[in-house]
């Protein structure tokens, strides 16, 4: 009997492992606007130079799913988009493959920070703040505007999270951009921060969708607010009166990674550079206005576009958020965030 239990499961792991890789090519993202972005710029490109079909899947974020697959063995994606510390921690877990960069083209193009042991880095997002150019014929320049109250009064939109926040509250108290995470990683650095978030937490709103700060700008709800740099680009496109700070924003970039276990590796590290090709890249700014990571993208972009996304003079003066550092020290500063901002 135990013979046959071990050649019955046997079977079904080898049955298992035929479906897997009869399934179509599986691209799983964000769904929405990032979706038809890397639809147009990446998915149907690659595929139909490789004459497959492909289906595409929602993430919803988090290692939980990523987890699962890795439990039951059954790899329901081939290529998966996702943020910096959620992929260093999947990456330390065993959830995703090591890149074979020797395999994957235009390596020696991209920015530093997208070369990755888990991941090729592919969005680069800008978190800054943003105006309504009707309230302020003064436009604010920098962190240290933003914080001024006297010059620049009214309410100020701003995720309810520490992450970002307290980089901001240091550079608006005079930190150099280089010096941010230095000054971030000692105790006296942190009581610094909420020592400076003191001084406009009567007048703070918080956000918990990106797609709040256009509407409380648009509306008057509150005079500035932290942003991506997307949802401002765009709103402004559509002729709402919002400006986006590009001194000292910060930047982070989402990685394509490839689950570990996908039944079809190799095509996923050729669409690894699909997804690194400048002009590929330039098409994906076109339709979303973030950054690439491609150094030669821009050159490829048409006249406007590069203005308004994350490169260039745009990323000269920013700060990259440390994912590391995050990593390291998020619980901790999260409680404390909490208990400052529920007070």
């Amino acid at each position: 009997m135990r013979y046959l239990k071990l050649a019955l499961l046997a079977t079904c792991t080898i049955m298992a492992a035929n479906i897997a890789n009869a399934r179509d090519f599986t691209i799983a993202g964000y769904g929405g606007k990032f979706q038809d972005a890397a639809r147009t710029a990446y998915f149907e490109p690659f595929t139909k130079t490789k004459g497959i079909k492909y289906q595409e899947a929602i993430y919803l974020g988090g290692l939980a799913e990523l987890k699962t697959m890795a439990d039951t063995g059954n790899v329901k994606w081939d290529l998966v988009i996702t943020e910096g510390p959620t992929l260093q921690m999947g990456c330390d877990e065993g959830l995703f493959e090591v890149i074979e960069w020797d395999k994957v083209a235009h390596k020696d193009d991209l920015m530093e920070a997208a070369v990755q042991t888990c991941g090729a880095g592919n969005v680069v997002i800008g978190n800054g703040f943003a105006y309504n150019s009707d309230v302020f014929s003064d436009a604010p320049k920098d962190w240290k505007d933003f914080f001024d109250r006297e010059k620049y009064p009214g309410k100020r939109g701003m995720k309810n999270q520490p992450m970002l926040n307290l980089e901001y509250a240091l550079m608006a108290d005079g930190v150099p951009v280089d010096k941010v995470y230095d000054v971030l990683n000692t105790p006296e650095g942190v009581d610094r921060a909420f020592a400076k978030m003191d001084t406009i937490k009567d007048l703070l709103q918080y956000w918990e969708s990106g797609s709040q700060p256009v509407e409380w700008m648009a509306a008057g709800n509150v005079a500035l607010s932290t942003a991506h740099n997307g949802r401002i680009i765009m709103a402004n496109q559509e002729g709402k009166p919002l400006n986006f700070v590009w001194k000292n924003h910060i930047y982070n970039i989402d990685v394509w990674a490839i689950p570990a276990n996908s039944p079809n590796k190799e095509l996923a590290l050729e669409f690894l550079s699909t997804v690194n090709t400048p002009q590929n890249q330039a098409v994906f700014s076109k339709v979303l206005p973030y950054g690439p990571t491609n150094m030669k993208a821009a050159a490829f972009m048409e006249p406007g576009v590069a203005e308004s996304v994350p490169v260039g003079n745009n990323i000269a003066e920013a700060l990259f958020l440390n994912d590391a550092f995050w990593i390291d020290h998020g619980e901790e500063l999260m409680e404390r965030w909490n208990n400052w901002s529920s007070r």
